[in-house]
């Protein structure tokens, strides 16, 4: 399966694969409109070997086939304040 993939110009580290390139109207509008602008970045084949650095490539692919998207998120960000800061105070 092939994927279109673009990066929010909204929101940090999150991007969009698209079943058809430039296939915008797949996306239900609340989220158009939450990622803003959406830059081309990757034209990638999903093939059963293929990885992804933060994505299942199954999930990627189903997602894909049944809604003509997919979206991934940043990962989440640790809490700041459980960090060892190196004070022992």
């Amino acid at each position: 399966m092939h994927a279109f993939v673009y990066k929010s110009l909204n929101k940090a580290d999150t991007y969009v694969y698209l079943a058809g390139r430039d296939a915008f109207e797949r996306l239900p509008d609340p989220l158009r409109s939450t990622l803003g602008a959406l830059r081309f970045v990757l034209d990638v084949e999903l093939t059963g070997q293929r990885t992804l650095a933060r994505e299942n490539p199954e999930v990627v692919r189903r997602n894909l086939a049944a809604q003509g998207f997919h979206v991934q998120f940043p990962p989440s960000m640790a809490d700041p304040m459980t960090a060892d800061w190196g004070t022992d105070a």
